[in-house]
């Protein structure tokens, strides 16, 4: 079989002159953890090569970093072919990318203890697609290799090799950096945890910009659809209000036309996102944090049509929704998507405007009782209003028994994390070691939570999220790096981060737990337990940790059965 090559030319530009003997090597190169977090100020660490073990159908990822001693004319990578312990090759797709760089401008307002650099500071998190960089001299740099491992990859050891080509003048040097990977006999597919990150619709930043309903705006959609589903997102915000086109029939009354909402919802079906669909929610607050909800209505006035926002309770939210509802059942039914579908409401229910959210529940209790609410809440007296309940992080913590016994009377619960917790708790936060945002999903796993929300997956702002990765919010005073989005726009969709990549194995991680779990629970459950200790407390310990997932494969492997 052909060797697979991935090549990467590196044009160093921009340093001073330094002389060196030419037995001197041009350039340090070592291995990290993909679990750490690489600054540019980082020292050569002694490192001979990297293993990494996975089960087939999941992503296996490198780290390495280069260090360059003095200006270069070039750098090139060549990864060769990944060949089995029997000399068969590995047909597998591979992405080999540089770190990039972004500017957290300012910290979290409660920091954790282990903030890894106080900001302002250049913290590595983007994933740049480019074939070309600049690199100064004397700066680190991380280069980040992603293996998919194929369904049907034969289990065993395989090996691959990095060759380093470095030039300066009619100086030149190799170095090999030696890969090895272990697949074990443990197959993973699709993923039983819910996980949603919250599209925005539009793409400020990007080189393109396609106009709204053009065909390269659905492409582009799609291409975002595909990042998501590549990372085992399994379900799409995905609002009917947004995207129905509400007209007037010949009889003068509002008509409704889902043909958009169709067109969204297949897109992310055909890309593997949908799973579910969450409908997007139908109110919101009228003003304030501690304001009342209002619902979104549209009706026919003077031969138009006309929104407004109005009290759940009011005579106009019943004659819009006992007619808007029970046409995005049918249609829901129709299309075979019903037994999928889950209706937002308003989000982020809290104490002061419960009878308001109560409102909007019993609209769709009375007009639509087929669909299933689901809601990130801080407040748990909703009993009733709510069949899919997702607290943040620290109220899931506070009020455990109550969601407990939610779950003993056939409701779902989630969690979620956004700008709150901060503190201990894992997060997204850039600030924070890269291995609490993968266990994010190893709390999912070790208190039985079934689903995992974020709003955050693209919300830029006109500012560069390169350079400004915090932004302002009408809450708390900035909302937090790493809180509004995991991914970065690039010239043609979006471009990953290293968080977002931690988010994807993480996931898999719950399914491994959950797969052994259903074998010998007790072993899946130790292993859980020794670094998820408490909602807020976790052995952070890179080491340990890929131990642990070592003896998780292991343990699967042995239950496999011929």
């Amino acid at each position: 079989m052909k060797a697979h090559v991935l090549c990467l030319c590196l044009l160093l530009m921009g340093w001073a002159t330094a002389g060196f003997a030419e037995e001197t090597p041009l350039l340090d190169v070592w291995c990290v953890d993909p679990l750490v977090k690489v600054f540019q100020d980082a020292t050569p660490a002694a490192s001979t090569g990297v293993d990494e073990h996975v089960a087939r159908g999941e992503c296996a990822t490198f780290q390495l970093v280069l260090k360059p001693k003095a200006s270069l004319d070039s750098i090139v990578l060549n990864m060769s072919s990944w060949t089995h312990e029997s000399g068969a090759f590995l047909t597998a797709t591979a992405k080999v990318r540089f770190v990039g760089y972004v500017n957290v401008d300012r910290p979290t307002q409660k920091p954790s203890a282990d903030q890894l650099r106080q900001p302002p500071a250049d913290y590595p998190d983007v994933l740049l697609e480019r074939e070309v960089i600049p690199m100064a001299a004397g700066a680190a740099q991380p280069v980040w290799i992603t293996v998919n491992i194929p369904l049907d990859a034969a289990p065993g050891k395989y090996t691959a090799q990095v060759d380093i080509q470095v030039r300066r003048g009619d100086n030149e040097s190799t170095l090999e950096v030696p890969l090895s990977l272990m697949v074990y006999p443990v197959t993973l597919d699709k993923s039983r945890l819910w996980v949603t990150n919250w599209f925005a619709m539009h793409w400020p930043h990007m080189d393109i910009n396609p106009e709204p309903e053009s065909e390269e705006y659905y492409a582009l959609l799609r291409r975002y659809a595909r990042n998501m589903a590549e990372h085992r997102q399994n379900m799409a915000l995905i609002s009917p209000l947004a995207l129905t086109h509400f007209g007037v029939d010949e009889a003068g009354e509002l008509s409704y036309d889902f043909s958009r909402f169709d067109r969204w919802v297949c897109i992310f079906q055909e890309e593997g996102v949908i799973g579910r669909i969450e409908g997007g929610h139908i109110g919101g607050r009228t003003g304030g944090w501690l304001s009342q909800f209002g619902v979104s209505t549209w009706t026919v006035r003077d031969g138009a049509v006309v929104s407004e926002q109005v009290a759940p309770d009011s005579e106009t939210a019943k004659a819009f929704y006992s007619r808007f509802f029970p046409a995005l059942v049918e249609h829901l039914r129709q299309q075979g998507w019903l037994d999928c579908y889950l209706q937002h409401l308003a989000d982020e229910p809290i104490a002061v405007n419960l009878d308001s959210y109560r409102a909007l529940a019993a609209l769709a209790r009375e007009f639509a009782p087929e669909l299933k609410i689901v809601e990130a809440n801080h407040f748990k007296d909703l009993v009733g209003s709510i069949d899919v309940w997702v607290p943040q992080l620290n109220f899931l913590q506070e009020s455990f028994d109550h969601y407990r016994e939610r779950q003993a009377a056939g409701d779902e619960v989630w969690f979620y994390t956004c700008v709150f917790p901060q503190g201990e708790y894992a997060n997204r936060f850039i600030e924070q070691p890269l291995i609490k945002t993968r266990l994010l999903h190893w709390i999912n796993f070790a208190y039985n939570i079934t689903g995992y929300l974020h709003w955050g997956y693209n919300h830029w702002t006109q500012d560069n999220p390169v350079t400004h990765t915090t932004r302002p919010h009408g809450g708390p005073p900035y909302l937090p790096a790493g809180d509004p989005w995991v991914v970065y726009p690039g010239s043609d969709g979006p471009l990953d981060s290293i968080r977002w990549e931690a988010m994807r194995d993480g996931v898999a991680d719950h399914e491994l737990l959950c797969r052994l779990a259903g074998e010998c629970p007790d072993k899946a459950k130790e292993l859980a337990a020794r670094h998820v200790l408490d909602f807020d407390k976790y052995d952070t310990d890179v080491e340990r940790f890929r131990a642990t997932r070592i003896e998780l494969l292991e343990a699967l492997s042995e239950t496999v059965r011929p």
